[in-house]
């Protein structure tokens, strides 16, 4: 069962990416979190395989909260979710060490199959 927290500050996002994710045999949310300051709190107790992070969020945005959490769990693989899918934007995440990037725009069989890829990488560990 691969773990997942979400990290985004829309209502009615996390509900849909929750509702979707939930429907999965193989997927658990485990959490959700409105913005990366309480994502950084919940990620220790709740120890996810992957975070899925908005870039756009009020306080901490999905770029510093990303980079975060690489330094303080670096067990959990960070996916990227943005609806600003260009070279910059990309760029930004993986220097803050995302394992991936996913455009909100892209097919939900595509978040999807990211999750499961990521779920098997650990930087420095095996899964």
């Amino acid at each position: 069962m691969i773990r997942l927290l979400i990290v985004e500050d829309q209502p009615a996002v996390r509900k849909g990416l929750l509702m979707r994710l939930a429907a999965e045999p193989d997927l658990s949310v485990v959490g959700e979190a409105p913005d990366g300051e309480a994502a950084l709190h919940l990620v220790a107790c709740l120890c996810p395989d992957v975070v899925l992070i908005d870039i756009e969020m009020p306080g901490m945005d999905g770029i510093d909260t990303a980079s975060a959490l690489r330094s303080i769990y670096p067990h959990a693989s960070v996916v990227i979710l943005s609806m600003h899918d260009d070279p910059l934007t990309r760029s930004r995440a993986e220097d803050a060490g995302a394992a991936a990037f996913v455009g909100k725009s892209m097919p939900a069989d595509t978040l999807l199959t990211t999750i499961r890829q990521v779920a098997h990488f650990i930087p420095g560990g095996d899964r």
